[in-house]
């Protein structure tokens, strides 16, 4: 049995967990606006550098070439801002998960000491009750860990991919920005 005092901690651990949290996701959130912002304000900076560019060409393969230039980059920096929003949301996210993993252990210990009180208080005769209710929790913990490991793998895995997906992108923005220099010389 819970006792008055044991429910205000848990409500103040709780409110503590909630409120940093939100922080966190704030936290995020400002990292998001500061990248969108940068990226804005670069975006706006190399649009004026092109367009003076593009006012002294004076012929066709002259902005051709100019064209091929700017693809490369581009494409890099496409690649380097996925990068960061992934960057951002993961640690955003582990933040998240490092919580409910230490709210998870936190439970199962409580819960647990909450089942050996009851098991050590329960009535003679019922030994097999009280076996059924430890094997129930402990199936429960397994599982738990089975879906945290399963969880971690997919999540690696996903990184992974992801990884590869921008290399990939990469070199083949590079391949382009080559075979189009060749065509242009």
């Amino acid at each position: 049995m819970l006792t008055a005092d044991q429910v205000i901690d848990q409500q103040k651990n709780l409110q503590a967990s909630w409120f940093g949290l939100t922080a966190k996701a704030f936290e995020g959130y400002e990292k998001l606006v500061e990248l969108n912002l940068q990226v804005a304000k670069t975006a706006l900076g190399e649009a004026a550098e092109t367009a003076q560019q593009a006012i002294t060409v004076k012929d066709p393969q002259e902005l051709w070439a100019l064209q091929t230039a700017l693809l490369q980059p581009s494409a890099e920096k496409a690649v380097a801002y996925s990068r960061h929003l992934y960057d951002i949301a993961t640690s955003t996210s582990s933040e998240f998960v490092k919580l409910a993993e230490s709210q998870v252990a936190d439970a199962q210990v409580k819960f647990g000491a909450v089942v050996d009180n009851a098991t050590k208080n329960a009535p003679a005769g019922t030994e097999n009750a009280v076996a059924l209710v430890k094997s129930a929790v402990a199936a429960a913990n397994n599982a738990y860990e089975s879906l945290h490991k399963a969880a971690k793998q997919a999540t690696d895995i996903a990184e992974s991919n992801f990884n590869a997906v921008t290399s990939t992108a990469v070199k083949a923005t590079q391949t382009a920005a080559r075979s189009a220099k060749r065509a242009t010389a």
